[in-house]
């Protein structure tokens, strides 16, 4: 991993879009007009120097015709196998009445009573 990356998991976000891009017959302007964005920002996100939040990835998704919880998943925001909480963490990053701001904080209360329960022995709530 270059220096100035984000994250290996940005990075493969930005590999995975560019080959939906090409795939889709769409060049990086294009693409970043239909979803909104600039296209140096765009670019940076291909190439895993930026990490998108929920809403630009809902836009890309939508330009690109693919599923955006797969865009969630490949960019760490919502785990596949969690199995418990997906379709809060979906519900949450797809609610149009909450700002980018406050859906981060309700996405960080839920995992930390997540990891707290984890860390919990069972106990009776009773």
């Amino acid at each position: 991993m270059s220096k100035g990356k984000v994250g290996k998991t940005v990075e493969s976000l930005g590999e995975y879009l560019k080959e939906q891009r090409v795939a889709s017959r769409l060049s990086l302007r294009q693409l970043a007009e239909q979803a909104g964005v600039s296209n140096p920002y765009l670019s940076q996100i291909e190439r895993g120097l930026r990490k998108p939040s929920a809403d630009v990835l809902q836009q890309i998704a939508k330009a690109l015709r693919i599923s955006a919880e797969q865009l969630y998943i490949r960019a760490g925001i919502v785990s596949p196998d969690d199995g418990v909480g997906g379709s809060v963490e979906l519900a949450v990053l797809n609610d149009t009445g909450l700002t980018e701001r406050q859906k981060q904080s309700l996405m960080d209360v839920y995992s930390s009573f997540l990891a707290l329960n984890a860390a919990q022995p069972a106990a009776d709530d009773s």
